[in-house]
């Protein structure tokens, strides 16, 4: 992979989340990027990307920009895409699949445009075409322009590669990164989580205080492109040893399933010395002793889990308890029901964030310190 050139890089991000991936971005050397709805975009080399994939804990994918043309019809654009050199970044022995969007173009139909593409590729490279592939190639025909993304990531970037046990309405990886990141949490401080399901919040916590790189277990797309350099990838992947930290990260759950997956989950992710998941309800909850920090809680919610009217209950205790016995501790609630988080009568700051999240949109409740 020839690094001479910049390109854009793209980094996807769920829609309202953009500005949250923009400050990481940036803390981690990205840039200068631009805000685009559903992401950001970034000049950038192979090595940028390799390295956004494998340290970025809030971006979905990471796609490279590797080519563009006019084309007016499907003559110049199967001309076009004949001269464009594939070789430059896709193997012939390595399967493709090609996804073409058009909009406001003379070229108006993605399938005949998708089987000139193919044919192009097939013929002047000889890799195959196979609309299952990992690997995919994404060409946008906007305004008669033709744009060439690759998806170097793959699988989406959430899928850490240790979490194999979940529950109901798990939460992303990614999503609860960029909570944890908007809740003020930068790895120096507990996290609590009252309800954890499989555990994503405690072991995200645990992994950004331990330096963990988010992507060092998993396989991503570039590795089957070419030019892919396996021992300069496996010295970056390396990086330096985990920080040691005093801190521990604690989850609960009432169903003792769950706390067995969550303590499987964070065994794989290689943070079980400094995480305990333990079952019991929420009127059992207590700070943990030692620094406060953050309670942070991914409770059901209507839309998904349980029966509406019962839930204000549970958001009632829930609130109840983090009042009367997390004094000083922050909290962060995410739920797509306003009226559910009222229910638990917590302090929350007027700025919430809200993100479109399998289909519904859901909500980030943070609050300051609980006095």
């Amino acid at each position: 992979m020839s690094t001479a050139q910049p390109f854009e890089i793209f980094l996807a991000a769920p829609p309202g989340l953009e500005a949250a991936l923009a400050i990481e971005a940036a803390e981690k050397g990205f840039g200068p990027t631009t805000e685009h709805p559903g992401g950001l975009s970034f000049m950038g080399g192979w090595p940028d990307v390799q390295r956004a994939n494998l340290e970025l804990r809030g971006a979905g994918r990471v796609l490279a920009r590797i080519g563009s043309f006019r084309a007016f019809h499907l003559a110049q654009l199967d001309k076009r895409s004949r001269k464009f050199d594939w070789a430059a970044f896709l193997r012939p022995d390595v399967p493709l699949r090609v996804e073409v969007t058009c909009r406001k173009s003379k070229i108006y139909h993605a399938g005949a445009a998708s089987e000139r593409i193919k044919r192009a590729i097939s013929e002047t490279l000889g890799a195959p075409l196979d609309d299952t592939a990992p690997l995919r190639l994404m060409a946008r025909i906007e305004d008669d322009l033709v744009t060439f993304s690759l998806d170097t990531s793959g699988e989406p970037l959430h899928r850490r590669g240790h979490k194999e046990a979940v529950g109901k309405a798990p939460m992303r990886e990614t999503l609860a990164a960029m909570f944890l990141r908007d809740c003020g949490y930068d790895g120096s401080e507990p996290v609590v989580d009252p309800m954890c399901g499989s555990g994503t919040f405690p072991i995200e916590a645990a992994e950004i205080a331990l330096g963990l790189l988010p992507g060092r277990a998993r396989h991503f797309a570039f590795q089957d492109m070419a030019g892919y350099d396996a021992e300069a990838w496996e010295a970056m992947r390396a990086g330096g040893p985990p920080r040691d930290t005093p801190l521990r990260f604690y989850g609960f759950d009432r169903d003792a399933g769950a706390v067995r997956m969550a303590t499987a989950n964070a065994a794989r992710a290689g943070v079980d010395h400094i995480t305990e998941f333990t079952c019991q309800p929420i009127s059992a909850l207590l700070p943990p002793e030692g620094p406060r920090g953050l309670v942070m809680v991914n409770p059901p919610y209507g839309a998904r889990i349980g029966n509406r009217k019962l839930l204000f209950g549970l958001y009632g205790a829930l609130g109840e308890v983090l009042r009367t016995q997390f004094r000083g501790w922050r909290v962060g609630i995410v739920t797509s029901d306003a009226g559910l988080a009222r229910a638990t009568e917590l302090p929350f700051l007027p700025d919430a964030t809200s993100v479109a999240h399998g289909g519904i949109k859901i909500t980030l409740h943070r609050t300051g310190a609980l006095r």
